[in-house]
């Protein structure tokens, strides 16, 4: 969505405001011994109080509050039985809606003791996400971000998940544009002042090929390498951009 009245604004700052609020009550609870069941609980019972309900859920019947991917996983995890343990990478990706508006942000927390490579995947990806953000500005291109996110993947050894980004956010979880994590001449639209997208590196060890499980959500890379997500929902100002979810 375009923002077109101070209304819409506020509707979008509230919106990321109770995203973060779940998303750190989330972080808080990801420790070894805990289930993703319980931890989605924990996210959920924060929406309920905030007067939110979860947008995976109200949009695409999520079997889940939130998408909740361990290690391999890349994406869409759907909560469980797991319990997460020592080392473990864990991908808290939250929308809510409250007021007719959606606000989308992810991080991936590390659990215990985790290994330096996988930090420095962890680092890599909010690294990737600041690169792109900033370049935005009015009468950029959307590829123009996929570029900056791919150039520092690619420096630190990694590799993008293409086939997965960002993209408009507002009324409902996935709008126009697509926001690409490379360079991809087709993903040409023009920012402009008031376009609400999500910026959100995800980035692999390993392969950047997929594969979707048998429940037909959660999708793992193919080589079984780590993965890390980071994204948040931001506003198009004329100097830059407006952060909404941090």
């Amino acid at each position: 969505m375009s923002i077109e009245t101070p209304e819409d604004l506020e509707g979008m700052r509230q919106a990321g405001k109770v995203t973060r609020a779940v998303l750190e009550a989330m972080k808080a609870a990801a420790v070894a011994g805990i289930s993703t069941a319980e931890l989605d609980e924990v996210g959920a019972e924060v929406m309920c109080r905030c007067g939110a309900v979860s947008g995976p859920k109200k949009v695409y019947d999520f079997p889940g509050y939130s998408c909740i991917s361990v290690n391999d996983e890349v994406v869409h995890g759907v909560p469980g039985n797991r319990k997460l343990g020592d080392g473990d990478l864990v991908k808290l990706d939250v929308t809510v809606e409250i007021g007719g508006f959606m606000g989308d942000a992810c991080e991936t927390v590390a659990v215990g003791n985790v290994l330096p490579e996988r930090r420095k995947l962890i680092d890599c990806a909010q690294e990737a996400f600041r690169a792109g953000l900033a370049v935005v500005r009015p009468g950029i291109r959307a590829y123009e971000i996929g570029k900056a996110v791919q150039q520092t993947v690619r420096h630190a050894g990694f590799h993008v998940v293409r086939d997965l980004g960002g993209h408009g956010i507002g009324r409902t979880i996935h709008e126009a544009p697509f926001i690409p994590n490379d360079f991809d001449p087709r993903c040409s639209d023009l920012l402009t002042e008031g376009l609400v997208f999500t910026i959100e590196p995800i980035i692999a060890m390993g392969t950047s090929r997929t594969f979707t499980r048998k429940d037909g959500w959660t999708i793992r890379t193919r080589d079984r390498s780590f993965a890390a997500h980071y994204e948040h929902t931001l506003v198009v100002t004329k100097d830059g951009a407006q952060l909404l979810t941090a």
